[in-house]
């Protein structure tokens, strides 16, 4: 693998960069827009976990979907194996969330600035993404 080269299919580093990150603000926008949606359609008791739960399974679909298609060009041989790869993603990004929660929650317990949680926020979420595309590539998109 090259220096240009961030994929063992070929595609250039930026084409990886720019579409991730692309990928990651969608998913966002959607998981956001479905937890609105949600509580616009449903006020009653649980309503704000319950909406967390929708827009997050949506967004993690969506950029499970986006990543699968884009980013490793991967085919799954049958729905259970594309199943079990969505579990795997899933799993990732837990292991990847913790690492941008221990980073901004640990830039709070040093600082306790909202301008050092957020840095830290931000820094645990660019590592978390770096280490996620690696964990993907390694072991769901393999």
């Amino acid at each position: 693998m090259s220096t240009t080269d961030i994929s063992d299919r070929g595609l250039p580093t930026t084409y990886i960069a720019v579409l991730y990150t692309l990928f990651a603000a969608i998913s966002i926008v959607a998981n956001l827009g479905l937890q609105k949606l949600s509580l616009l359609a449903y006020r009653g008791p649980l309503c704000l976990p319950l909406s967390v739960v929708i827009g997050t399974g949506g967004g993690l679909v969506l950029k499970f979907l986006l990543d699968k298609k884009w980013i490793f060009r991967y085919r799954h041989r049958d729905l259970a194996h594309g199943m079990q790869s969505l579990l795997l993603y899933s799993l990732m990004g837990v292991v990847t969330t913790l690492v941008f929660w221990g980073f901004e929650f640990g830039a709070w317990g040093l600082f306790h600035t909202e301008f050092a949680r957020f840095a830290g926020g931000a820094f645990g979420l660019m590592l978390g993404y770096f280490v996620k595309y690696r964990l993907d590539r390694r072991f769901v998109f393999a």
